[in-house]
């Protein structure tokens, strides 16, 4: 395998599945039975979710909204949607811990980063919940922070498209892939990869990001494995 400790950025758009909103749980299964064959092959697992499906906060219906009330209801959202894939990995067997960057110690441990670590030396998979804990941070920035905090050798970003492009692949049919791409390219040519803050964190602390098609089943592994899936973006 190319990579022993990984952290999985998924949306939350992801787990809506084609409904666009709440949660597919056909869809969550999927994703459960991906993480639960990496987790039987030894390989530590840290998992970041979004809160979309529940609450944007870039969306027309929150732009009337105070921006850190909008930013806690969307924190809240990850932690529905990490107790969520927690319940479904556990269901099939797979040791979980939810880590909560806000207390709330009736649902979900606190994040305590030395406590992460140990849960993933003893083979359990750990779901980091409400982003970074502070508004103004999305969860590509969490996703970033606690990869760096772990020691993650690669985030895994799983999206709905096979890849980065130089446009939108949705709309434009014309539109070009990037097979391996620069932080600082990603950054000049604001190609979305993550926000600027996380690409930042990222090519600050010199890790990788692989941006693949998590729909595609077997994706997962293949990344981890060193196939050629997706777009790389280093150093």
């Amino acid at each position: 395998m190319m990579y022993k400790r990984v952290l999985l950025k998924l949306s939350g758009e992801a787990l809506a599945g084609k409904k666009g909103h709440g949660i597919d749980l056909s869809v969550l299964s999927r994703f459960s039975e991906e993480i639960k064959t990496l987790n039987n092959e030894k390989i530590e697992i840290a998992v970041v979710i979004g809160g979309g499906n529940i609450h944007r906060g870039v969306s027309e219906q929150a732009v009337e909204m105070d921006r850190t009330t909008s930013d806690h209801m969307g924190m809240l959202a990850t932690v529905i949607n990490s107790l969520a894939l927690q319940d479904n990995l556990e269901r099939i067997g797979v040791t979980t811990r939810v880590l909560s960057a806000i207390e709330m110690r009736e649902v979900a441990e606190p994040y305590i980063r030395r406590r992460a670590v140990r849960h993933l030396e003893k083979g359990r998979v750990i779901i980091f919940a409400a982003g970074t804990g502070n508004p103004y941070f999305t969860t590509d920035t969490a996703a970033a922070l606690r990869a760096n905090e772990i020691d993650a050798d690669i985030i895994l970003k799983a999206t709905k498209v096979d890849g980065v492009y130089d446009k939108d692949p949705l709309k434009h049919k014309d539109a070009v892939k990037f097979e391996h791409l620069k932080y600082i390219d990603s950054l000049n040519k604001d190609l979305k990869v993550m926000d600027s803050a996380a690409l930042s964190l990222c090519m600050d602390n010199d890790i990788g990001i692989i941006v693949f098609n998590v729909f595609e089943s077997g994706n997962i592994k293949k990344a981890i494995f060193g196939e050629k899936i997706g777009t790389l973006v280093t150093k």
